[in-house]
């Protein structure tokens, strides 16, 4: 079915590269114009995992109008309330409305237990991956009450956001708080027929996965480890015989949550995790 989400415009946080650009471009085939956000630069306490740049960002603009739909970009941390809502308020100047919100943005670091995580560490992955998504909804559903049309919110957790997992003690944390602000936001918003549900993802094809610290931290037995050593230990994870899906997988279930397919779902944590949530 083409045109899911056709005339309807969407705010993607993260949206350079991974998850947020496959949201992006995954939206636009189905005829959605785009406003994306993200960081494009190094965030302290991520030294393992290449950062984003204003090149990615501006090749997801590219993939974007390639499809014939508009997109306005920024540049902007989640953690600053006041740029991120003049980003949102610009896109939607331009765009004329806002319908859809994917809260994405957000990091991993880890490999300390938590009684031994840095002040540092877990400040930055709970202003990222907590108090971002916060503000993001913050920042853009006013525009969403104001079209009067309702819309749809959908905020990445992970499986690490429904059960626990060592040496990540601080995403975790912050991951199972982004299902508490799901559910309360649900219980607010859902009188302005505004949905909020999350996305639960397993491991993932992306820079922020597929990097040489999360291959040490699954392998710590290896100096080096590549990924044919980390498949089998990632899928182990899984019922299914996969050790990391694709983000177009992550991008179809968001794109099922914003269309009207999902219009009576709302307080969801939907998984894709290739049955982490069995084991």
């Amino acid at each position: 079915m083409a045109g899911r989400v056709e005339g309807k415009v969407a705010l993607i946080t993260g949206a350079a590269r991974g998850q947020g650009r496959s949201h992006a471009v995954r939206l636009a085939q189905e005829g959605a114009d785009i406003i994306a956000i993200d960081v494009c630069k190094e965030v302290s306490g991520t030294d393992l995992i290449p950062s984003s740049t204003p090149e990615d960002l501006a090749e997801t603009a590219d993939l974007v109008k390639n499809l014939g739909r508009r997109i306005v970009t920024a540049q902007v941390d989640v953690r600053e309330f006041d740029a991120l809502k003049a980003a949102v308020d610009g896109g939607v100047e331009e765009l004329g409305r806002l319908d859809i919100i994917s809260a994405g943005a957000g990091i991993g670091n880890g490999g300390a237990l938590l009684h031994d995580t840095s002040q540092q560490d877990w400040d930055t992955m709970i202003g990222i991956n907590l108090e971002g998504v916060w503000q993001t909804v913050k920042a853009g559903v006013p525009h969403i009450i104001a079209g009067g049309n309702g819309g749809s919110v959908i905020l990445t957790s992970s499986v690490g956001g429904l059960k626990a997992y060592p040496n990540t003690g601080h995403y975790v944390a912050a991951k199972h708080g982004v299902v508490g602000l799901m559910r309360a936001f649900a219980v607010e918003l859902g009188e302005h027929s505004i949905r909020v549900n999350s996305v639960h993802p397993t491991n993932v094809n992306t820079p922020m996965f597929m990097n040489k610290g999360t291959m040490k931290l699954f392998r710590p037995d290896l100096e080096d480890p590549t990924e044919d050593d980390f498949r089998p230990v990632a899928q182990f994870m899984h019922v299914l015989p996969v050790g990391w899906v694709e983000p177009v997988d992550i991008s179809n279930a968001v794109l099922f949550l914003a269309s009207d397919e999902s219009r009576y779902i709302t307080g969801l944590p939907m998984t894709v995790d290739a049955g982490s949530m069995l084991k």
